[in-house]
């Protein structure tokens, strides 16, 4: 089955009968961020290989589309550094959270990532994706109980930015997950820390996800119901790693009264 038809399936019926919660990322279902995250993942890495290179020859550029979705994606600051550079066989220190920008070590490329977003953010705001925002509100009209999931320590300014700062229930974003030692996406370990603060049953909950490691993270945590967004045209990769289904779109998810 091609991307586009599994990315516009017919409407997806949903009941409170049957569910009690819907878990949310942030980048790339509720703001238009996940393509800020990529231009600015490549800004970095193209500067820093670059300055790796011996010559133009030997620079091979950061792939905004294959790299960004298979090694950085819904992962950790961090951890997208370290995927992306074992790649591309290189090897740095791993560093700590306080390195500077400037210092080449995985922390500080991270560092030097977060900095680049935030004089976006400050510079540009954030777009949100209107369906979205309106699903949100209709469910939060039945009860239903809502998070916000993120790998980015950078979730409350987005939200706010969004003008969306007190609109869930539960946030789990980067800040949360290092206080806890939560491993990142693809492990579930983030969904699984939003459905016990919310008080539901995983079997209970929908993930709502547009990266592929996020995906797999809802499918290994036993989610009731995973909702893949298509965003970039990776429909069939996002139905391979768990998702129920996918779409291009929020308006295809439809909250009814009766069980389905």
């Amino acid at each position: 089955m091609s991307s586009d038809k599994q990315s516009n399936p017919d409407p997806v019926n949903l009941s409170p009968q049957d569910y009690d919660a819907f878990i949310f990322d942030l980048d790339g279902v509720i703001t238009k961020t996940a393509k800020v995250h990529a231009a600015v993942w490549k800004k970095m890495f193209d500067e820093y290989l670059k300055g790796r290179s011996s010559s133009q020859e030997d620079f091979l550029p950061f792939d905004i589309n294959n790299d960004y979705r298979r090694y950085v994606d819904g992962k950790p600051r961090y951890e997208g550094v370290k995927s992306f550079l074992s790649s591309r066989g290189i090897k740095l220190p791993f560093g700590t959270s306080e390195d500077p920008p400037e210092k080449e070590t995985v922390c500080g490329l991270g560092n030097r990532k977060n900095r680049l977003f935030n004089e976006h953010l400050k510079e540009n705001g954030v777009e949100t994706y209107e369906n979205a925002v309106n699903l949100i509100y209709r469910l939060k009209g039945l009860n239903f109980k809502t998070a916000i999931v993120s790998s980015s320590k950078n979730c409350s300014a987005v939200l706010e930015a969004a003008g969306l700062k007190d609109i869930f229930d539960v946030q789990i974003d980067g800040i949360v997950s290092e206080e806890m030692n939560l491993k990142g996406k693809p492990h579930p370990d983030i969904f699984l820390e939003a459905a016990k603060r919310l008080g539901v049953k995983n079997k209970r909950s929908i993930v709502v996800e547009d990266a592929i490691a996020g995906v797999e993270a809802g499918r290994k945590g036993g989610f009731g119901y995973v909702i893949g967004v298509d965003r970039t045209g990776q429909g069939s990769d996002l139905k391979e790693k768990g998702a129920d289904i996918v779409v291009s779109d929020l308006s295809r998810i439809f909250i009814t009264k009766k069980r389905i």
